[in-house]
């Protein structure tokens, strides 16, 4: 095991409060996946279950805590710089309200056929972002990274890989809603793989929900590419060219075919490997994994997080009746340990310290 690992495993123990000896007893050995690899751990937007997602002080805690990779969502700012932010628009997650000098650029606009109103990245320089402060997304559930708003700006892409490359973890880039940023003169294929060449990088994968821009970055690009698959709907992609296919009708073998001739993984929902019944319980995993590495597809796993409202009901702990069970931390080792035991190749983790915490057991 590395000193960087081995150092994670010992912080994870930390963050987990004294449950992680219990968990780690009670749950059989994580399984290597089809390759003979551990499965890999990606620090969901970085470590967001700890820092303000998107910032660099989250995807540095998120390579402190030992994660392989780390995952920029991409939106373009208006002089066609890559940024990372979970979409687009960015009153949420940032301060952009409070700049007096930006309140004529709050308007409306239709994203992926919905109107979302708000401020957004295409009508700012990057010069122009840069004077923003990023914030806590969802305050409510995590109340502690509320401490770090105001403080980290908003990173390009070009900084994510700069940073991913000094420590030695590889990058993930999303590319969010490429229709749209198409349809405005913005595309994002060609500055992320502009990014990725002139760094060198070779230790990334590139993911989206759309199928269209994947196809295109095929031809472009011996980088693996990731077929991102949600629970229910459809790639918006399909949607406005009229198709009635959606995403389960990629998850059948024949779609899998289809998405094995473009793509080289799935990312998936958590509920399409391990489903939920009504009472958000889990019940009988389906073949997904198996069927997908039929078609020599890994498959990367959705969204891992540590809170009880986040996990399925069965991995929750401690009294509902508190307030703040719902934020509070459940049993996030043993549902990851069980999606692993499912030969899963790799999770998005809010929490890579608790990612690297199961996945380490199979180097120890």
């Amino acid at each position: 095991m590395t000193l960087r690992r081995l150092l994670a495993s010992v912080l994870a123990g930390v963050l987990a409060g004294g449950t992680v000896a219990v968990v780690l007893i009670q749950t059989p050995p994580a399984t290597a996946d089809r390759r003979g690899h551990a499965p890999l751990v990606i620090g969901h937007r970085g470590a967001s279950a700890h820092r303000p997602e998107h910032t660099l002080l989250s995807y540095e805690a998120a390579i402190a805590m030992g994660a392989d990779y780390i995952e920029p969502d991409l939106v373009s700012t208006q002089d066609h710089v890559l940024v990372a932010r979970h979409e687009n628009e960015i009153s949420g997650t940032t301060d952009v309200a409070a700049h007096t000098e930006f309140a004529d650029r709050r308007t409306t606009k239709t994203v992926d056929g919905r109107p979302v109103t708000g401020w957004f990245t295409e009508d700012f320089t990057l010069s122009e972002l840069k004077t923003l402060r990023a914030r806590e997304r969802v305050p409510d559930l995590r109340p502690d990274n509320t401490a770090f708003d105001g403080l980290p700006e908003i990173p390009t892409f070009e900084e994510v890989v700069r940073l991913a490359l000094q420590h030695g973890v590889g990058v993930y880039p999303e590319t969010k809603h490429p229709t749209y940023f198409d349809s405005i003169g913005l595309s994002l294929e060609e500055p992320l793989l502009d990014v990725l060449s002139r760094n060198r990088v070779r230790k990334a994968y590139i993911q989206s929900f759309e199928t269209a821009n994947l196809r295109e970055l095929r031809a472009r690009t011996r980088l693996p590419l990731i077929q991102l698959i949600t629970f229910g709907g459809a790639p918006y992609d399909w949607i406005a060219t009229g198709s009635t296919r959606t995403y389960d009708d990629m998850v059948t073998p024949e779609g899998l075919r289809e998405v094995a001739s473009y793509a080289d993984g799935i990312g998936v929902d958590t509920r399409r490997v391990v489903p939920v019944d009504a009472a958000g319980r889990t019940t009988q995993p389906t073949t997904l994994v198996a069927d997908a590495h039929r078609r020599r597809l890994d498959v990367h796993v959705w969204t891992v997080r540590n809170e009880n409202s986040q996990l399925p009901a069965d991995y929750r702990m401690g009294n509902p009746a508190s307030p703040v069970y719902p934020r509070a931390t459940g049993n996030v080792m043993g549902w990851l340990s069980r999606l692993v035991e499912l030969g899963i190749d790799g999770a998005f983790c809010d929490d890579p310290a608790m990612g690297r915490a199961v996945v380490a057991k199979l180097t120890a």
